[in-house]
């Protein structure tokens, strides 16, 4: 009978990226297990099973180099890689380990293979009931076992994780190996850059040839981390690469709006491979549909719509930069200053944060003064967090309670003011001095503006010299085709619009008066990326579709409908619900001290039945009756179980994970 280990191997982990290739006292992890095996006195033979990707030429060179033996198969199949490695070196019984456990111990190895010998089982492990830190974990399993598995049940997890079901089904005989001492909690493997990098610092020198006894003895004790054994096993694609880009991106992505904590941490699916109307596919191949913030409000006319997409990709085929300017931009600058009679010119940008920053620069350019007064969100720019400089409550009641400016200069403490919505005589008290360039707000949010407060603010920027500026890169193009401040028919001086603009594709705007937008000539505002033509291009496709199908209305529509259904249904289980927001932008929440834990079991549930759902929907027009009825279907369900559950006091023993962050939300 020949024992053979396999140790399995590969460059693209979803955790870690080539961490198999990466050095503890400068040694590589997969020579680190190689020569650890080597000491085993079981075995037969040591085979690496890497993939036959080309990603993984350059492992494959390095094993070679060490003297390795090698087989190649399946990237995405482990399991038929076992099954060809074993037949290709004529094995009866397989041992098999993992490259990122460089500290698997011979001697462990061994007992296992013994026990397994001894109990003549199928499978053997020391982790069905694990005693021995993780990070030694060895299966020993017969060739036939595996074989027999893989045509009785095809699983994904089992060809992903080899012996899913030697172990999970009940259909083979399976033993343990114990230690007298549990030391289970003792992590000992690299699933991420910090594991490699404790490790790199904690291992004495010489670690290489000691048991892990040994190491035990010198004090080591491994790795802190708050990542659980096996974890990958319960984790979807999605959660796997975010984990791994929070190793390499600040945050883990570029909005905070997307950050999977936010909505369900370790659970939530966080990448996606496509989109179309409001069905989302994650990496994973599953579908869900989006009843949460369809893309942050850019998409409100659902995801990949044709006469959009079909607009771009003719722009594509024809060129998407030039040294020479596109056309589109000043189509699209005639159009939104047709859709606003008192607007006279039109600049272009790609973000929202971009558009307000070029509207603060007009604004002062075109007073001469430095303070702005605000109301609202208005993005991430030095002018605008400088309001915490002075105080950390200044944006408390605007987005961001307790937003920490570190890295905007401390000179721009008090240039930025921020007042509250529908307090005139507060906005009175800061115009009067004549300090302020501009009065920068968002027409409407949570709720509307009080009789005559948006008239009075109008009246107040004329009579003291500041520009007014309508931030309406959420709101533009909800309740009306053009701002809402066209629905309370107020102009202001500038506007800017974004989100659902290009319905996806980069793309905003600030348009405003002739005297005002003229003096853009007499400071810097200038960007090689403002001028591509993609984002142009779909504007005006966008727009055409919004006329078409009068998308205001509908999304509107949808959003109240749905305000609707909260209030009755959450009410009727007795739950203290407030909604707000724009129909468009509904949101609601529950007047209960455990309300986050709440949100996070409601949107728990709709995902495991195939929603995308927060405390807030984005309306879009793809939102159709008969998928409005199913998410109604569904809410009530998990709202009558959820609501159950908070009688009883047991909401958080029932979250399969750790609540969402709370900190983002829009307070008006």
């Amino acid at each position: 009978m020949k024992t053979i280990a396999v140790i399995q191997a590969r460059m693209s982990s979803s955790r870690f990226s080539g961490k198999v290739m990466k050095t503890i006292h400068g040694i590589t992890l997969v020579e680190l297990v190689a020569s650890r095996m080597s000491r085993s006195r079981t075995l037969d033979q040591i085979v690496f099973a890497i993939s036959d990707d080309a990603g993984d030429d350059p492992l494959a060179l390095h094993l070679k180099r060490l003297g390795c033996e090698i087989f190649r198969g399946p990237l995405d199949d482990v399991q038929q890689r076992y099954i060809d490695c074993a037949e290709a070196f004529g094995a009866d019984n397989l041992v098999r380990i993992t490259s990122d456990c460089p500290l698997i111990d011979w001697g462990v190895v061994d007992l296992v293979v013994e026990e397994f010998l001894k109990a003549n089982s199928d499978y053997t492990s020391n982790t069905i009931e694990p005693t021995f830190p993780d990070g030694l974990d060895v299966e020993v399993f017969s060739v036939s076992s595996l074989i027999s598995s893989r045509d009785l049940f095809e699983s994904d997890l089992g060809k992903e994780h080899v012996t899913y079901d030697l172990r999970e089904s009940g259909a083979y005989t399976t033993s343990n190996v114990r230690h007298v001492t549990d030391f289970s909690n003792l992590r000992w493997t690299v699933d991420y850059q910090d594991d490699l990098k404790q490790l790199d610092e904690k291992l004495p020198a010489g670690f290489k040839d000691m048991t892990w006894q040994e190491l035990l003895g010198t004090g080591f004790t491994g790795v802190m981390s708050s990542n659980l054994r096996n974890e990958g096993m319960n984790m979807g694609s999605g959660q796997k690469l975010w984990n791994r880009a929070k190793q390499v991106i600040p945050g883990g992505g570029m909005l905070l709006s997307k950050r999977s904590e936010m909505y369900l941490p370790d659970q939530w699916p966080s990448y996606y491979q496509k989109s179309k109307g409001i069905e989302i596919t994650d990496l994973d191949g599953r579908k869900f549909l989006d009843f949460s913030l369809m893309s942050v409000g850019t998409c409100s006319l659902g995801y990949g719509v044709d006469s959009v997409d079909n607009a771009v990709k003719e722009a594509v085929t024809d060129g998407v930069m030039s040294s020479l300017n596109s056309p589109a931009e000043v189509q699209l600058a005639e159009r939104l200053i047709d859709l606003h009679p008192w607007a006279d010119m039109a600049r272009f940008a790609r973000s929202g944060g971009e558009a307000n920053a070029i509207a603060i620069r007009i604004a002062r350019a075109r007073t001469g003064k430095d303070k702005v007064a605000i109301c609202g969100y208005h993005g991430w720019h030095d002018w605008y967090l400088s309001a915490n400089l002075a105080s950390d409550s200044n944006l408390d009641g605007h987005l961001l309670p307790g937003l920490e400016p570190s890295g905007v200069p401390r000179a721009l403490a008090g240039t930025t003011v921020p007042f509250e919505y529908n307090d005139i005589e507060g906005l009175r008290k800061l115009l009067v001095t004549g300090e302020f360039a501009a009065v920068k707000m968002e027409v409407s949010r949570n709720f509307g503006p009080a009789k005559g407060f948006l008239e009075s603010v109008r009246e107040m920027c004329t009579q003291f010299g500041a520009i007014l500026i309508f931030d309406e890169c959420t709101s533009g193009f909800r309740e009306t085709f053009g701002g809402l401040h066209l629905k309370y028919g107020v102009e202001p001086d500038l506007a800017m619009f974004g989100k659902a603009l290009g319905n996806g594709f980069a793309i905003t705007s600030v348009i405003g008066r002739g005297d005002v937008m003229q003096a853009a000539q007499s400071t810097f505002i200038s960007s090689t990326f403002w001028t591509e033509r993609l984002g142009p291009v779909a504007a005006l496709a966008t727009l055409a579709e919004m006329e078409k199908q009068r998308s205001w209305t509908v999304i509107s529509q949808n959003g109240a409908n749905i305000k609707a259904h909260w209030k009755k249904t959450l009410t009727g289980l007795g739950l203290p619900v407030q909604v707000g927001g724009l129909d468009s932008l509904a949101t609601f929440s529950l007047d209960l001290p455990n309300w986050n834990a709440i949100k996070t079991f409601f949107t728990q549930e709709m995902l495991s039945r195939g929603l995308l759902a927060t405390s807030a929907f984005y309306s879009s027009t793809a939102h159709t009756e008969e998928l409005m009825a199913e998410y109604f279907n569904v809410f009530d369900e998990v709202f009558e179980e959820a609501a159950l559950m908070v009688t009883e006091g047991k909401i958080e023993s029932r979250l399969l994970g750790p609540a969402a962050h709370q900190g983002f939300r829009r307070l008006n």
